[in-house]
């Protein structure tokens, strides 16, 4: 029985995407071996973190159940560095919309197979939605990360703001989500890549986010792929 799971695991995946999560966690294994062997809480929570996104990319609402795990231990690495904005936005904004997603992509799979969601396109009254709770988010997460003395306050604030454009897209199904989360990977390399220039034990927090952003491209692309072959399915059958 292990062996047919194991089976079907691997022709889930192209080869492409298994090359992409094998080069994924294998560099970050070797930052991992070579430069800090005990901060395992970090290592930990990037494998799982670029699994869920390998699943995400699929559509697969597995890929949402782990960016809960990887949103609770991400949040406690924050903690210990300083930057509550990370820490406030992953435990009280990316982990419970990870839940409301995850729900939302069971709720409406695509004819019937629960491995892959229907994609939907953004209508104007989520757009004006989203930018509007955005702003309004993000203004109110500005004066609470100043009052907390938050590390490096503008990244921090960026960061809530990619985030939570991010959350908002999944939720809503959209293949716009892998866009945004790569936007919020910018920030976050450039937010780490500071911390690792003062402590070296950060590093390996700046090379998981540097491969989440290949695999959040990756994603988006295969979102817009999936995008055009649902709604060619759905042309074809009207």
């Amino acid at each position: 029985m292990a062996k047919k799971r194991l089976y079907h695991c691997f022709h889930y995946f192209t080869r492409g995407e298994l090359a992409l999560w094998g080069t994924s966690t294998a560099l970050i294994l070797a930052f991992f071996l070579a430069y800090d062997r005990t901060q395992f809480g970090i290592l930990a929570a990037s494998l799982i973190g670029v699994t869920s996104l390998i699943f995400n990319a699929k559509g697969n609402p597995f890929g949402q159940l782990l960016m809960v795990c990887f949103s609770a231990l991400y949040g406690i690495i924050s903690f210990s560095c300083g930057y509550y904005g990370e820490m406030a936005t992953y435990l009280g904004m990316t982990a419970p919309m990870a839940v409301f997603a995850l729900v939302s992509w069971l709720r409406n799979p695509y004819q019937g197979n629960r491995a892959e969601v229907q994609v939907r396109r953004l209508e104007r009254r989520d757009a004006a939605w989203m930018l509007t709770l955005t702003v309004a988010v993000t203004a109110v997460f500005y004066f609470i990360l100043a009052a907390l003395h938050t590390n490096r306050l503008i990244p921090s604030t960026l960061s809530v703001a990619t985030s939570f454009l991010a959350a908002f897209l999944t939720f809503r199904r959209s293949a716009l989500f892998a866009a945004a989360y790569a936007a919020n990977d910018l920030v976050l390399v450039v937010l780490w890549g500071l911390a690792a220039a003062e402590d070296r034990s950060y590093l390996l927090v700046l090379v998981c986010f540097s491969v989440f952003l290949v695999n959040d491209l990756y994603g988006f692309l295969n979102w817009l792929r999936m995008q055009r072959r649902q709604e060619a399915a759905r042309c074809c059958q009207t």
